[in-house]
């Protein structure tokens, strides 16, 4: 996850102080863990990775087993238990499994389609006293519902979103941009605002599950381009507002290298720390610092690679499929820097970036370490220079969706 408005705060208090901030990156012991509890959703929505549909999936983890699992998760120093599915909602022990998780001392958040919380289920929720709550919104109404294929989904989704608001839980919006999509961003971080959400979550469409049927449709370069500058602008006003308003974004890690550049447009005195700060953070985390078990209790490098599982947790504890680097896949991503091609092994910012998503690479060539082709940045951004009688522009085709007038709207 590539936290905007964490930099951002930081140049507008250097702006302010006239100095850099003193900060200290702390590592932490084990990785982020999302955790697929259920496959089962009342949704077949058009972006899913777990291909999930409202029946019972056979083999997930029992309860005990799931407790068990956790116990190793502490153990290890995993700081953060993300609850997600399918719908976790519809796990009938989803909220003992939460409990156990607030005792045990994670934090502890949940990722919901939000069409199954009305008022009672809004009560439980803020009683259980989840860290974070974050709701997915495709889009506008019509935009949203199509996605979701189910009419009303939409009002359902933002309702959940003002009911656990004002029942004072964190929630945050996410949000997945396709070429489909994109023209309703601009109104989403305005209806964000508006309704006071907490967070807003712009994920990139990585291609797994149904993602990967639809990679075809992927938001193009000057898009994706286009939706960060809106995001940054956004991140840097609150920022320097004084608006508690928290923007993240994730499955594409060129967006710290972009940052980068947009701090030396607008505020170059302060851009040699920041590319220290983004250095510090180095980029794509799968296999390091983010993990994901599935409902069958198989260990992926994140969510995006249930085609390539590590370990089951039946078996080996996660601890140790974890710390385990003979598979081939693990001991990359484990690498420093990574064993990446192409583009990616000559980048200049490849130490910011890690390589950015693996999976992408793999889903179109075969090859996890070939360049990642959902990289927006252009050959001369990059520090490559094109063949002659070319220009870097021309060296990648872009499909430009207007969204970029109505940044500032």
């Amino acid at each position: 996850m590539f936290r905007i408005s964490q930099y951002m705060r930081e140049l507008a208090a250097a702006e302010a102080a006239g100095s850099y901030p003193a900060t200290r990156d702390r590592q932490p012991k084990g990785p982020v863990v999302i955790w697929n509890l259920i496959r089962r959703c009342n949704l077949t929505c058009k972006h899913c990775y777990a291909l999930s549909a409202d029946h019972d999936y056979a083999g997930e983890l029992s309860r005990d087993e799931v407790f068990g699992v956790m116990d190793d998760l502490r153990a290890y120093g995993v700081p953060v238990l993300i609850l997600s599915g399918g719908e976790p909602l519809m796990r009938p022990d989803l909220f003992d499994i939460a409990a156990r998780a607030r005792d045990l001392g994670f934090y502890t958040g949940l990722s919901t389609n939000g069409t199954l919380i009305d008022a009672p289920m809004a009560d439980r929720i803020a009683a259980m006293g989840f860290d974070y709550v974050g709701i997915s919104l495709d889009g506008l109404r019509d935009t949203h519902d199509r996605f979701r294929r189910m009419q009303g989904a939409f009002d359902l989704s933002l309702n959940a979103l003002k009911l656990l608001r004002e029942r004072g839980v964190k929630v945050g919006m996410r949000f997945t941009m396709t070429a489909m999509n994109a023209h309703d961003l601009p109104a989403l971080l305005a209806l964000m605002r508006a309704e006071q959400v907490d967070k807003f979550y712009f994920s990139h469409l990585n291609y797994a599950g149904r993602g990967n049927i639809h990679r075809g449709k992927d938001a193009q370069f000057q898009a994706t381009r286009d939706a960060l500058t809106l995001l940054f602008d956004r991140a840097w006003h609150a920022a320097r507002n004084g608006l508690a308003e928290e923007y993240v974004t994730g499955n594409n890690d060129a967006d710290g290298p972009f940052l980068l550049q947009w701090a030396q447009a607008r505020l170059p005195r302060w851009a040699p720390q920041l590319a220290q700060r983004l250095a510090a953070w180095g980029g794509n985390a799968s296999g390091l610092n983010v993990a994901n078990i599935d409902n069958l209790g198989h260990v992926h490098p994140d969510t995006m690679w249930w085609h390539h599982t590590l370990g089951d947790v039946r078996k080996r504890p996660f601890s140790a499929i974890w710390s385990d680097t003979s598979d081939p896949l693990m001991a990359g991503l484990k690498q420093q820097p990574r064993p990446v091609q192409g583009r990616c092994a000559q980048c200049r910012y490849l130490a910011l970036c890690g390589g950015n998503t693996r999976v992408r690479a793999q889903q179109l060539t075969g090859n996890a370490w070939a360049e990642d082709p959902g990289c927006y940045l252009e050959d001369d951004e990059i520090g490559l220079q094109p063949p002659l009688g070319t220009t870097a522009q021309g060296q990648r085709q872009r499909v430009t969706i207007p969204i970029r007038e109505q940044i500032h709207a």
